[in-house]
């Protein structure tokens, strides 16, 4: 049996398919990664699935960066890479900055894929109910970074509000309406205001939004209820777009 030595392996590549490959290997490591979480959370629920998932983070974070570290040559310190140490405040922020928009343009892609592929009515289902398991995922890995105990209150809700990725690159507020309740709102809304650039009428995102909300602040503290004020496509006044009650009920 003769080997056929015109099949191509990965050293024979030129070197600029080489980084595409090494670039492809990341995105494959990370729909594994999300894979893998999906699989659990439907075999053990979600509670436990987050339970299993701070383990697997923890553990994952601990070996790539290590061995990340030794390949392309910077140091850690304290487990981070130096090279992000040595930024300025203000490199920070634009690396953070940017990491959002492309979070949320990837979001914007998948959705026009779909609708392009199968139409609105599809693309908008895909999108709620991807909201349906982004946003408790997104409360839950907020609670972790800003260490919140459990069932935080309507103090923990707005930290939590403050450190979403729409947090970086939206304009938001928050106004208090008693000890017990407070009226979130969106000012500045990357995707609206590029529409409204664009002579276009607001995206209607209320069903989406009313997944996206309710199911973060239940995350954060179940006791915590959700109530629409107004989201597109309904009317709303020129200093938000949309607008949100979350009250907390401990009876």
């Amino acid at each position: 049996m003769t080997m056929n030595n015109s099949i191509p392996d990965q050293s024979t590549l030129p070197h600029n398919d080489t980084i595409r490959l090494i670039l492809d290997f990341i995105h494959r490591t990370a729909m594994h990664h999300v894979l893998w979480y999906g699989q659990v959370q439907e075999r053990f629920g979600r509670e436990k699935a987050l339970e299993i998932l701070k383990t697997v983070y923890d553990r994952t974070y601990e070996i790539q960066i290590k061995r990340l570290s030794k390949v392309l040559g910077f140091e850690l310190e304290d487990n981070l890479p130096a090279p992000l140490l040595k930024m300025t405040v203000e490199e920070l922020h634009a690396l953070k900055e940017s990491l959002a928009i492309n979070w949320l343009a990837n979001d914007g892609v998948w959705f026009q894929a779909v609708e392009f592929a199968e139409g609105m009515k599809d693309a908008k289902h895909c999108n709620d109910s991807c909201w349906g398991q982004f946003s408790p995922f997104e409360a839950w890995s907020v609670r972790k970074f800003l260490s919140l105990p459990e069932n935080p209150g309507m103090d923990g809700l707005k930290q939590a509000l403050n450190f979403r990725l729409y947090a970086t690159i939206n304009t938001q507020s928050i106004t208090d309406e008693k000890s017990d309740s407070f009226v979130f709102q969106m000012n500045e809304c990357r995707v609206q205001s590029a529409r409204k650039r664009k002579g276009l009428d607001d995206y209607p995102c209320k069903s989406g939004g009313l997944v996206e909300y309710t199911t973060f602040a239940a995350a954060i503290d179940p006791r915590i209820t959700t109530e629409c004020i107004g989201c597109p496509p309904d009317a709303h006044p020129q200093e938000w777009y949309c607008a949100w009650r979350f009250s907390l009920n401990i009876h």
